[in-house]
């Protein structure tokens, strides 16, 4: 498992919020749905982004945006148009003034808009959960990422307009993974761009030694790792594994395990009905009293009450 299939391991589409939004303008849509992460695709138009406190940003044709959640933002024909619809949680829409618009704009399958041959097109995609895992990877993006068609090229986003129209057994399956890999191959371009600010354990992944370290504890985190194991799989000595690792990562190898078992034990805590004896032990804990232990220490809450949201 490399770093960013382990990140984005969280926030891993399920039931995603996808959409074809078709607009003539005058138009303009605040986003108030307070979900984690929205990809945003022109495929024709145009289509500005009105973050809370950065300046508007324009998307073009084969333009993708990622905004990240929970502030609100809005999508619009113009960067001061006024909002005339809101999208709330769930995906809900209405009027500013709470009268509902799902029906009256709806153009199809998964296509909204207020008119059918409008002369901008928007793909929406949007994770209505933020996963434990993925926040690793969220803390390291801006508020509002744009790539420009001209800095990168996705095959992906012409083979979602085409699927996400359509209405067939196990289709939004087929979107929840489609989604997934365009947010992979965004966020991959954007760490990759000339002079990008990727953060530590996205670079480390490149070092041959603390790489090597990486995938081992992302791969296997319920192995009994020690820094002197660690050290023996990727062929260097204790101290030089330990000097090396908190160096790129910025914390110390057992550290990046603790906080990577207890951000998996989060997950299965809230996605699945296994015991906290069996979360314990599938991340790397020797039961259910040591995970709770080091999930209080860390995050200040017992397992129980993470479940139950506490």
């Amino acid at each position: 498992m490399d770093a960013l299939a382990g990140l984005l391991d969280g926030p891993r589409a399920r039931g995603a919020f996808l959409l074809r939004m078709i607009m003539e303008p005058p138009w303009s849509v605040r986003i108030e749905d307070g979900a984690p992460i929205c990809l945003m695709c022109v495929t024709s138009g145009e289509a500005w982004i009105v973050p809370g406190s950065d300046d508007p940003v324009l998307l073009r044709p084969g333009d993708i945006a990622i905004a990240r959640g929970p502030e609100p933002y809005t999508v619009a024909d113009a960067p001061d148009a006024p909002p005339r619809a809101r999208i709330g949680p769930d995906g809900t829409c209405s009027t500013l003034s709470g009268e509902p618009l799902a029906q009256t704009m709806r153009l199809g399958v998964r296509t909204w808009g207020n008119a059918p041959d409008g002369g901008t097109t928007v793909l929406v995609g949007t994770y209505l959960m933020d996963g434990e895992v993925g926040r690793r990877l969220l803390d390291a993006l801006p508020d509002l990422l744009h790539l420009p068609a001209d800095v990168w090229n996705c095959p992906l986003m012409p083979f979602l307009d085409e699927e996400i129209a359509r209405d067939e057994p196990g289709q939004s399956v087929v979107l929840d993974r489609v989604l997934d890999l365009l947010l992979i191959a965004a966020v991959r371009a954007w760490f990759s761009r000339p002079g990008a600010e990727a953060p530590a354990w996205y670079r480390a992944m490149g070092d041959p030694v603390v790489g090597r370290a990486l995938r081992l504890l992302q791969d296997d985190p319920a192995h009994p790792w020690t820094v002197a194991s660690l050290a023996a799989k990727a062929g260097v000595s204790r101290a030089s594994l330990a000097r090396r690792f908190t160096e790129l990562v910025g914390e110390p190898p057992m550290a990046y395990l603790t906080d990577w078992r207890l951000a998996l034990a989060a997950d299965l805590l809230r996605e699945t009905d296994a015991t906290v004896e069996s979360v314990a032990r599938q991340v790397g804990y020797s039961g259910a009293f040591a995970l709770s232990a080091a999930f209080k220490r860390v995050r200040g809450v017992s397992p129980q009450e993470h479940r139950t949201g506490g």
